[in-house]
């Protein structure tokens, strides 16, 4: 499987795990968020930096997984009302941290909360099985200067 990661230049040269909380994870616990494509992404990095530093330089990681590695997933009817809104990380942060600390699978897939009919995967740093995900391509990403993101919450 093909997964997508959009980051700064100088972060391209590995699968860098910052153990910050996001969406489906709490502060340290060491993950990596793809999409399954190159647009959800895009969109993704757009909504999550609010247009800031959208100027600088990008690369596209091109993410090879292999189709034999467990593969976890989230659907939407686990998930409460409202999980996508930016204020309910605390809605989803339990059932990815779950999952990390079971360590049955090193991805695990989500909805997205921007189109929840597309998924994002997140990748376990600390996992036996991370050895085996590579970054098959690295690609120059500009975003386009008329994308914007405002915060509607």
């Amino acid at each position: 499987m093909e997964v997508y990661r959009i980051c700064l230049a100088e972060y391209a040269q590995d699968l860098y795990a910052s153990g910050n909380r996001g969406r489906w994870n709490s502060k340290g616990h060491f993950v990596i968020y793809t999409a399954s494509s190159r647009a959800l992404a895009c969109l993704e990095n757009v909504v999550h930096r609010g247009g800031e530093g959208l100027s600088q330089r990008f690369k596209v990681l091109v993410v090879q997984i292999p189709d034999d590695l467990a593969v976890e997933t989230i659907t939407l009817k686990q998930l409460p009302p409202n999980w996508h809104k930016t204020r309910n990380y605390s809605l989803c942060q339990p059932l990815g941290d779950a999952w990390y600390e079971r360590k049955t699978a090193p991805v695990l897939r989500v909805p997205s909360s921007i189109i929840a009919s597309e998924f994002n995967y997140i990748l376990h740093a600390r996992h036996p099985d991370f050895a085996r995900i590579r970054i098959s391509s690295r690609e120059e990403f500009a975003f386009d200067p008329r994308i914007k993101a405002e915060n509607q919450e």
